[in-house]
This record gives C-alpha cells, structure tokens and sequence, in this order.
C-alpha cells in the first residue's frame, strides 16, 4: 500500500434490519420517542443549568456538558437511521458516513473524561471539603474540560486519518443501523493491523484509565463517608454523588454488556443491543 486513499466510494448501504418490517417500525415508533425525551430532557436541563444561579457549581458544570455530548452524540446518528427505517434506499454519503465515524469516536472518549473529572470533583468535595472552593475554581472547571473536549476529538481526529488513508475498493455494504470505525475498517482492502493496534491502545487508554480513576476516587470517598458519625451526613454524602454514580453505571454498564456479552449467532439481535446502547443509554 503506498499511502494512497483508493475510495471508489461514494456512498454507503446500511442494512439495519431488512426483512423484519414489522419489527423496524416499532424500532422507529421507539427510538423517535426515546430521542425526542433525550433532546427535550437534556436542552432542559442545560436551560436550567444556566438559568439558576444556585446551579453554577463544578458538578452542574461538568453535567452541563455531558448533556451536550447526549445531544450531539445521538443527534449524530439517530435522524439518518429514522429515515432508513422507513426508506426503502438506505444509504448514508461518504462525508456524512465520515462525519459521524468522527463524532461518535470524539464523544465517546469525551464523556469518560468528563466522568473522570467527575469522580475527582466529588472526591475534592466529600474528602477536602473546606479546601474544595479554593480547590474546584472556574478556571480549573473550565481548563479540565478543554482538556476532555480537546483529547477526545484529537485521538478522533488521529484515529478518522489513520482511517480514511486505507485503500478502499468498492464495498459498501454494511450490515448494521450506523456506521461506526470498526465497520468501517472491514470493508478496507488494505492492511489495518496498525489501525487495530493504535485503536486498541487509545480505547484502553481512554476508556479504561479514567475508569481506574473513578474507582480510586470512589474508594476514598467511600471511607470518608463511612467515617462520618451522623447518619443524616451519610445520608447527604451519598446524595451528592447519586447522579455521577448513575451516569458511571449507565455508560460502562451497557459498554460491558455490548462488548464482553456472548457472540449471539443472530447478527439481528446484536443489532438491536448496539442500537440500544446507542439511543437508550444517553437518556
């Protein structure tokens, strides 16, 4: 391979559920609805967020933006996959099949930052409460979220170039709702055991290091509080944490489940894990 992109494509064919009618416009029926409760739930809960002065804290803050990664995550995917749902021609255009490889990578590795970022907020404010204003200033909420922001569409960024510079012979066919990085390298011609490789590295990295950090974090935070003598401070303790904790299990839960659950030998039924994955889990 010389380095050269050889795309012969220009368009892409998404397969989704072809065959199972009846089954996609429930699909649709469902997924439209849960996408509606996404968008309105989270512009208003980023309304309010700006609205009250009482929520211009670091733990609104860093929620603030992961209602915006939920917004413009599924915004990513969920209006093209409507439409296929009810069209016969499913097919998504080359940029547009690029664009959301992007920002499903950018938004992904984001968001686990941000839940990194997260669990330190909470640590600073159960474990340093007298320090945690000089601690948890704007400019260090505002700094720790650039960072998060800037590092998931820099490796998106690296990874869609590793990607698009593979030969590309003709096929287009895909047998799934959305196009996602791993589908896409299969139809390569070329040699991707690089791609496999820094992929594998920056998803361990992304993913699995701010995990370890959100454990840390949640150990010492656990051991304060169980060394708090009033059961009411315990009590306030934990409800602090309630909604980080909530959004932690949602996402690497369902990031468990899709990829460490049984290969099912129903391509379908995988399908529809990806696509809840996708559509459920930001709400």
């Amino acid at each position: 391979m010389d380095g050269t992109n050889h795309t012969a494509v220009t368009e892409y064919v998404l397969l989704g559920l072809r065959g199972h009618r009846g089954l996609e416009t429930a699909l649709f029926v469902f997924c439209l609805g849960i996408y509606c409760a996404t968008l309105l739930g989270n512009a208003f809960l980023l309304g309010l967020i700006m609205l009250d002065p009482h929520l211009h804290n670091p733990m609104y803050f860093f929620l603030s933006n992961l209602s915006l990664i939920d917004i413009c995550g599924t915004s990513s995917f969920t209006p093209l996959m409507l439409h296929n749902f009810l069209d016969v021609q499913r097919t998504i255009s080359f940029p547009s099949c690029a664009l959301q490889m992007y920002m499903t990578l950018a938004l992904g590795a984001t968001e686990c930052l941000l839940l990194a970022v997260m669990a330190y907020d909470r640590y600073v404010a159960i474990c340093q409460p007298l320090r945690y204003s000089e601690l948890m200033t704007g400019q260090l909420c505002m700094q720790m979220a650039v960072i998060s922001w800037g590092t998931g569409f820099a490796n998106s960024l690296l990874q869609s170039i590793l990607t698009w510079r593979l030969p590309f012979c003709g096929h287009n066919v895909i047998n799934h709702f959305f196009r996602e990085i791993l589908a896409v390298l299969k139809l390569a011609c070329g040699d991707i055991s690089l791609n496999a490789l820094i992929l594998m590295v920056a998803t361990t990295v992304l993913t699995m290091t701010p995990l370890v950090l959100i454990c840390f974090s949640y150990i010492f935070i656990l051991a304060t509080i169980f060394r708090e003598p009033s059961a009411a401070g315990r009590t306030k303790a934990f409800s602090t944490c309630s909604a980080h904790l909530t959004v932690v299990v949602i996402f690497y839960g369902t990031i468990s489940f899709m990829y460490l659950k049984p290969k099912n030998k129903d391509p379908s039924v995988d399908k529809i894990v990806t696509l809840f994955y996708g559509i459920v889990a930001p709400h």
